[in-house]
Parts: C-alpha cells; structure tokens; sequence
C-alpha cells in the first residue's frame, strides 16, 4: 500500500510547525518524506487525498489540492476523542484513470479488512465506484448513501463519469449494491427519467427542502449505510466558494456539519468521502468548512455506541403492529433509544438478505405505522429483497 502514496507537502508540513501544541495536526501519525509512511495498524480513522479529475465532464487539465484544507484541519482541536489517527498523504493520478482505481480499491479494501475507517479527499466523484469495488471480496451487499443535489445515475452504458457512475455500480458485476441514498438532490438539477428509475429500482430519494426541514431524518439513512459520499455542490454557494458549485441553494455549513456527526455516529458507515475538490479554495473560509466536515464525522465515530442484540428482551423492546395484511416488527433498543422495523426473510430463491434484517427507523415511523401507513422505506426494501 505505501507504493500508491506521496507524502504529505513540505509547504502543510512547515505551516504545522508554528501551530500551537494540542491541535490535531501535532497529534496525528503523518506520512512524510523524513518519517516515512506511519505504522496504521492501531489506526482507527486513516486521511488520504486522491488527486484525480480526468473523468470529470468539465475536467480542464487541472488536479485538485488539498493543502488548504489539510492547514485547516490541522489547526483543530481535537474533541475529547479516543482515536489514533493517521494522514497518508496523497494518490497522485496514475497514468490512466485506471491505474488510479485500481490504486484506490486496493487501498479501500485493506484499510477496511483491517476495521480502519478512510476518509477521503477527492477530485471528481466517479471516484466512488472504485472506492465502492474495495468491496467486492468482503461477500456482502453494500448500501451507499451520497449527499449530493444530483442523482448521478447517467447512462450505464456510457464511459464512466463524475455524473454517471452509479449507473456503473448498479448494472456491473459483480452486483453488491443493495440500496442507494440520495440525501439532498434537488429536483431541477435532475432528468425526470432519473427520477423515475430511482423509483422503479426501489431506491430512496431526499429532497433538500425535506432533509432541511427536519435534519434528523438523516440519521437511519446513514445508520444503514456503508459508503457515505459528501459531493460539494450539496453545499450552497453562499457557504462555499468553489467555481464548481454556482447553485445558491444547499445546505448551509451548521445542516452540513450534522449530516458528517451522524455519518461518523453510525456503527456501519466504513468509508466516507469528500469529492468534487476540483481546485485551491478560494478562502480560507471554505477550507475550513469542508475541514470542519472532516472533524464532525471523527466526532460521531468518536461517539458511537453498540446497540447491543436485538433479540435480547433485556437491550430491545419489541413492538408489533398489525397493517393491512402485515404485522409489522418494530425494535427500540433500550441503550440507545434508537428504532429499528424488521425486514423478513421473504424466500428461499434469489434471495439478498438471506435472513432476518433489522432496518433503521425512526420513532415517527413506528407513530405512522400505528396510524395504518406503511414505512416506504421498509417497503422498498421488501421489494429489493423480492427481485
């Protein structure tokens, strides 16, 4: 693995000399060029950039930096947290965007067969499907959950791109996806065919003004999810100042920042991305918001906390509530307070779950299903787990 990474610049290395004692970047392992790569395996929580925007539809010859937000991030403090972290520096781009994949899965997949959680700092967002076949050997189904104000669906029969790559992850094998998540998209900014496949594929769909209104539907999203990705253009223009992203809708820096806390809080989210960094910030106001992003997801991970087994009457409480011809199975754990609706196993034949599963939820779910409506989440899944 030390093969793929550049150290980190002299240029962050000599601005880190003069920061005060305590703050994060005099207390992480750093890949440098005198101390050579880090030793990552008590690591928890692993940073990397990935210079790399050839399959971006705008790509105009220039590979991103992370230099600014790395002085950001380094000026931190750190929270009261319990976690050896480590920067490797960077994946400079190969000599085609398939040696720069190829470079990210193999990373991607012993950082994740070791439990160590990478967080990456990445140009275009097609960078996701090489993130996403890290996966592949670990023999499960992969649900990912993308922060962003467009589907990036495209053509699947298309070459790869930042706006067609989940087209890929859908219809290549090996097929581990089981659920996509968009959290944000923002509807004319979207083809209305994509809008109809998301549905017709049992996907789930966030609008900006819905997550905005009540930010805490974000947490069973994220609860369930393994990759979480932040493209920056979910942010409005007004809280970051990038020439990629002209939209003046968005979420503004504090909505952005409790989206990272509850990504970092979930027990399963193992990979999380920051894509899109297509040049130097402008001011250091931006560096230091997506920096701040970085932090609040280290936060939650921080913070996480076990459920504990579902099937122990003395951690759960279970409920059961009859709908239509449904009973459905709804699970609180007592340590957390946080709900779960339990997903049946449906066959023997096709089957991707293969078991009981337990799908995050929310208490406004269990008040609905009361009121005889059935949650569209559970429902889809039911549905994926039928095709």
């Amino acid at each position: 693995m030390v093969e793929f990474f550049s150290p980190v610049s002299k240029s962050v290395l000599a601005q880190r000399e003069v920061l005060p004692d305590g703050v994060l970047g005099k207390n992480l392992q750093i890949h440098t060029e005198r101390s050579g790569f880090p030793e990552i395996e008590q690591c928890k929580i692993i940073i990397f950039g990935v210079k790399e925007s050839r399959k971006d539809i705008n790509f105009m010859g220039n590979f991103p930096s992370f230099d600014a937000i790395r002085n950001s991030f380094y000026s931190l403090y750190a929270g009261n947290w319990h976690l050896t972290i480590a920067d490797l520096g960077d994946i400079a781009a190969g000599e085609t965007v398939e040696d720069t994949y190829f470079a990210i899965t193999a990373v991607i997949n012993q950082l994740v067969s070791k439990n160590i959680i990478p967080i990456i700092l990445g140009g275009s967002q097609d960078l996701i499907y090489p993130v996403y076949r890290g996966y592949d050997t670990f023999g499960k189904m992969v649900n990912f959950v993308n922060i962003d104000s467009k589907f990036d669906i495209g053509n699947a029969d298309a070459p790869i791109s930042n706006k067609s790559y989940v087209g890929k992850m859908v219809v290549e094998k090996p097929y581990n996806l089981f659920n996509y998540s968009t959290i944000g998209y923002q509807t004319y900014f979207n083809p209305a065919e994509e809008i109809v496949l998301l549905d017709k594929l049992y996907f789930d769909a966030y609008r900006l003004g819905e997550i905005i209104n009540d930010i805490s539907l974000v947490e069973p999203i994220t609860r369930d999810a393994d990759i979480v990705s932040l493209d920056i253009s979910a942010i409005k223009d007004g809280e970051l100042s990038y020439i990629v992203n002209k939209s003046p809708n968005g979420f503004n820096s504090r909505e952005i920042c409790a989206i990272s806390r509850y990504a970092g809080i979930s027990n399963r989210v193992s990979t999380f991305g920051i894509f899109e960094i297509s040049e130097t910030p402008k001011n250091n106001g931006s560096a230091m918001l997506l920096a701040q992003v970085i932090w609040y997801f280290i936060e939650g991970v921080n913070y996480r906390i076990e459920d504990g087994n579902a099937a122990s009457e003395a951690e759960f409480t279970t409920y059961k509530v009859p709908v239509e011809n449904e009973t459905l199975v709804f699970k609180k754990s007592l340590k957390t307070q946080r709900w779960w609706i339990e997903l049946p196993f449906i066959s023997d034949d096709n089957n991707k779950l293969k078991r009981h599963t337990l799908l995050p939820c929310t208490y406004k779910d269990y008040e609905n299903a009361c009121n005889q409506e059935i949650p569209e989440r559970w429902y889809k899944a039911r549905r994926k787990n039928e095709i």
